[in-house]
């Protein structure tokens, strides 16, 4: 879920700016570049990837023109790069969307926030509790992190675009078809987290050193 058209008051669009640009700047002082740099397959993969998604945003519904019902990806890119680079890709990929007229660019900060970083806060927070609380075992990561957490990273994107239309909406429609498509969110939930748990599984298998966030000699071989 992400917004095609402001209808939100000044000061949210100002304040979502801010919040993604402070998240921004806290990431970029992180580095991330330097894993790039040194490994140029990785640079590929994630290159490739954020293409990707970008292909991916352009199956879209819109019953509204200021609202657009999407799979994200943000899961599945921060399990797979960790989430510094992933919120880098996420904002290249809304950057991407205003430069071809998909969004506005006053929507920037909103659709960073939304689609990037409160998704990639919530399946960070489970893939740290999986880490470090339970059990080394590749079916509970897979389950924990790459079905269950996804479906709660769409969970948490959705009502934050919910919530900021109800909060500062600037038009009393908007913010009764936001409350409408509150309703629809446990919809998108399993398809993200069949999309996400299938891809993160073929990656385990095949290619398990693609994703960062998994250990095979902890989880596989000392198994």
């Amino acid at each position: 879920m992400s917004f095609a058209e402001s209808v939100l008051a000044p000061w949210a669009l100002w304040l979502c700016g801010a919040i993604s640009l402070a998240v921004l700047v806290c990431v970029m002082a992180l580095k991330p570049w330097q894993s790039l740099l040194e490994d140029t397959a990785l640079q590929h993969r994630w290159l490739a990837a954020t293409l990707a998604v970008v292909l991916m945003w352009q199956l879209r519904a819109q019953a509204v023109d200021w609202l657009t019902l999407h799979l994200v990806f943000t899961a599945l890119m921060t399990l797979v790069f960790k989430a510094p680079l992933a919120l880098i890709s996420n904002v290249m990929i809304n950057v991407a969307m205003v430069v071809i007229g998909r969004n506005e660019w006053a929507l920037l900060g909103a659709n960073v926030l939304v689609t990037g970083i409160m998704p990639a806060l919530v399946v960070g927070i489970i893939w740290r509790l999986v880490d470090r609380k339970l059990p080394d075992n590749l079916m509970i990561f897979l389950f924990v992190c790459g079905f269950f957490g996804s479906a709660l990273a769409t969970l948490g994107g959705g009502l934050t675009a919910v919530g900021l239309i109800v909060a500062a909406g600037t038009d009393p429609e908007a913010i009764h078809l936001a409350q409408e498509y509150a309703r629809f969110l446990p919809l998108l939930m399993p398809s993200e987290a069949f999309i996400t748990g299938m891809l993160l599984s073929v990656l385990m298998v095949y290619y398990p050193s693609w994703v960062a966030t998994f250990n095979d000699h902890r989880y596989i071989d000392m198994q």
